[in-house]
């Protein structure tokens, strides 16, 4: 009973910690929400990497973090206008060069499987780098932020930043996950895919999308920005790509032999653990409020 209650309070300590950190830097301003973003990323690229290992392969490690940070400083100075202000191509040339040196590490590699290495190292930045970039584009497609320079002169609009687009997806996510955990605990009886996720069930994901719709009303009173049916459309996405992630995630661990991806979060395993749904929303998330605006 006592190791029961010290794993109780260890997970929630964490959770409450991760909870602080995450909110107060999406809502506190653009620097904050990227700078966690840029460490969430370059992390989960770490633990995709210790994946693949398991996994049998052996990627190109340093060269993936170096592309993968430079990939997110391009996304931040294009989302910020900031290529108004500084050669943004040059680094899109440098991104290029680093990609392209991974295939002549390969050539000289005497490691056996270099394809499989090089497939790994760039899956691993499709994966887990390119959706928290993609997010910072969700957060930027408002224009309504000024950024003060240290000398003393405002750029206007050098970075449009609007925290409640990311703040309102991440809501419907944990909404999203605690439903389906409650509903499946309740009533869950069919299997939604046992092979890889013995714990998810049918009644569980359906239940989970409804309730999700459900509080998309409330994300449309909060975040007033978008229209009710798009938040409904939102939520939508939320359910389904959401709980695919998850089963994503969930196949990599288990063709790894892992329970978790890491155990950076005492008690919720690793970052990809706790992003593998807001990995594969973001992308379609951002495809429609690119398509509606």
């Amino acid at each position: 009973m006592a190791l029961n209650l010290k794993t109780f309070a260890t997970r929630t300590i964490t959770a409450t910690v991760f909870v602080a950190v995450l909110l107060s830097c999406i809502c506190y301003n653009f620097i904050s929400f990227t700078s966690l973003f840029f460490i969430v990323s370059i992390w989960g690229l770490y633990e995709f990497y210790q994946l693949a290992e398991k996994l049998g392969a052996k990627p190109y490690k340093w060269i993936g973090y170096i592309t993968g940070a430079c990939m997110f400083a391009f996304g931040i100075i294009v989302n910020s206008n900031l290529a108004l202000f500084y050669p943004v191509e040059y680094l899109f040339a440098f991104i290029l060069v680093i990609m392209f040196c991974i295939f002549i590490v390969a050539l000289f590699d005497q490691k056996p499987n270099t394809i499989l290495n090089v497939t790994y190292t760039i899956t691993g930045l499709i994966y887990a780098v390119l959706p928290f970039i993609i997010l910072t584009n969700i957060a930027c497609l408002d224009k309504a932020f000024t950024f003060n320079h240290p000398e003393g002169s405002v750029f206007e609009h050098i970075a449009p930043y609007n925290f409640h687009y990311v703040l309102g997806i991440i809501l419907l996510i944990w909404a999203s996950d605690v439903c389906a955990y409650l509903v499946g605990s309740f009533i869950g009886k069919h299997k939604l895919y046992e092979r890889i996720s013995p714990g998810k069930t049918w009644e569980g994901t359906i239940g989970s999308a409804i309730l999700t719709i459900g509080c998309s009303f409330i994300m449309a009173h909060w975040f007033p920005e978008l229209a009710l049916k798009h938040w409904i459309v939102i939520s939508v996405i939320v359910s389904v790509f959401g709980t695919i992630g998850d089963l994503v995630e969930s196949m990599l661990k288990r063709q790894a032999g892992v329970k978790d991806s890491g155990r950076i979060m005492p008690g919720h395993g690793g970052i990809l653990d706790r992003f593998d749904s807001l990995l594969f929303v973001s992308p379609f998330i951002y495809a429609y409020l690119t398509f509606i605006h």
